[in-house]
């Protein structure tokens, strides 16, 4: 047993151990690179490599069917049967799983399921880091700083079932962050990309937005709370559309408890949610946002069921045209629900609008309006409203009849992401974009910029 090594082969001698009436075995093989700076300069790189298994156990018993559910990190052949153990204890410890459905079976294995997993490394950066090293020269050429990080990882995920589910995944993901600061340390500015590889990101097309940015920063204006008419960039909108997507799920609406709940236990699909065109959609096949086809659920919760472990996914929209039109299901809500089999996928595209750039939107806007960088600390306020509140940062501009005139301080906002999408004017061209608040959960995005009339900048804040 000590030769077994190998994830699938730690997937299938996981399943041979089994005691109980079904198992999950998921196999999550890690690898990431990552290159740190500040100043102008790099301070830190390294490569991390690792496992987790996750073990799902299925109990029949006469009132139902339960589960245990047990992960661990740095699992070797010698810890699987412990572990396999320790899920079916769990499992016949517990009460019937209110979610239970047969797992999933029939899908074709993975062509590539017994292969070696994919990994990253320092290679991933070969063009990358001479480019960066050329923008700091820059930087430092023309009295600027700069700091960030550059991560990629690579995680392959095994996934294989007692019905006989063998499915891989590779899964790329690489974030880039890069922040100006002026030498006193009075001026900032932000901008992030997300990429599968770090091929399609250009330092110096990022230093110098920022160091315009900067430069736009060198007049101060102070502007009290209030509604102002504001361009929101494609990362906020992303952290916003995130939070309402994570937040509508079908059986919480039928129960009353969310936004899209509506009085007598119905939902509001079929409603107009956005007077634009606006489409809502995930793909796991969508060109550079790629994520699994199927279902890889570690747990069961509000959006997801350790049941549905491999169950297919497909494109799905969730908004079309300005219209709501799903939300999402496990099998089992759907049957609760009534409501057509939607579960979650790892990606989220907003199109529909225009042909305009956020800077093309900011000089065609007349009179005043503020243009943000990015939005942080998001937090939930109301559940029956989706209100959210949360904070600007990194850069609020002020544009006045076309022309960024200067800087102005942070604000507290309290917005909902559905009262958005009912009351933009605007929106501009998708494009790929790095959420900055949820990028650490959720990185595969492609927003437009939306302009709002009349966005809710609730107080003035000291953040910066």
């Amino acid at each position: 047993m000590s030769r077994v090594s190998k994830p699938h082969e730690i997937v299938e001698r996981a399943l041979e151990l089994s005691t109980t009436d079904g198992l999950v075995v998921i196999a999550d093989e890690h690898s990431s690179a990552n290159l740190r700076w500040a100043g102008n300069a790099l301070t830190t790189n390294g490569v991390t490599r690792g496992r987790t298994l996750t073990v799902v156990a299925t109990a029949d018993g006469a009132k139902g069917t339960a589960t245990g559910v047990v992960s661990r990190s740095a699992v070797t052949a010698e810890d699987l049967e412990p572990l396999v153990r320790a899920a079916e204890a769990a499992a016949r410890g517990a009460g019937p799983a209110e979610d239970a459905q047969p797992l999933v079976s029939g899908a074709a294995p993975s062509p590539d399921f017994a292969d070696a997993p994919a990994e990253t490394g320092p290679e991933v950066f070969a063009d990358f880091a001479p480019a960066l090293g050329d923008a700091f020269a820059r930087a430092r050429s023309e009295d600027r700083e700069l700091y960030g990080f550059a991560h990629h990882e690579l995680t392959s995920t095994y996934l294989g079932t007692s019905t006989g589910l063998r499915l891989r995944h590779d899964q790329p993901n690489g974030t880039l962050e890069l922040n100006a600061k002026s030498p006193d340390r009075s001026r900032s500015a932000w901008a992030g990309r997300a990429t599968r590889d770090f091929c399609d990101v250009d330092p110096a097309a990022m230093d110098a937005e920022l160091a315009r940015r900067l430069r736009w920063a060198e007049r101060r204006i102070e502007l009290p709370a209030g509604r102002y008419e504001t361009l929101l960039p494609p990362t906020a909108v992303a952290d916003l559309l995130i939070y309402q997507l994570w937040s509508s799920t079908a059986r919480d609406a039928v129960e009353g408890r969310t936004v899209f709940s509506t009085p007598g236990g119905g939902t509001r699909l079929g409603e107009r949610l956005s007077p634009l065109p606006l489409t809502l959609r995930s793909d796991p096949h969508a060109p550079g946002l790629e994520s699994a086809p199927f279902v890889i659920a570690h747990s069961s919760g509000d959006s997801g069921s350790v049941f549905d472990n491999g169950l297919p996914l497909a494109p799905t929209e969730w908004v079309r045209e300005g219209t709501l039109e799903r939300l999402t299901t496990t099998r089992h809500s759907a049957g609760l629900t009534g409501l057509p089999v939607a579960p979650a996928i790892d990606n989220l595209v907003l199109e529909g609008g225009g042909e305009r750039s956020l800077e093309e939107m900011a000089a065609a806007t007349r009179g005043r309006a503020l243009l943000l960088t990015c939005l942080w600390y998001i937090r939930e306020v109301d559940p029956a409203t989706l209100l959210l509140t949360g904070l600007t940062r990194d850069g609020v501009y002020l544009v006045e009849d076309g022309e960024v005139v200067g800087e102005v301080n942070n604000f507290r906002f309290n917005e909902s992401p559905v009262g958005l999408l009912s009351r933009a004017t605007e929106a501009g061209r998708t494009e790929k974009t790095l959420p900055r608040e949820w990028g650490d959960w959720f990185t595969r995005a492609a927003m437009p910029a939306l302009r709002i009339p009349d966005f809710h900048m609730s107080s003035v804040s000291q953040g910066v």
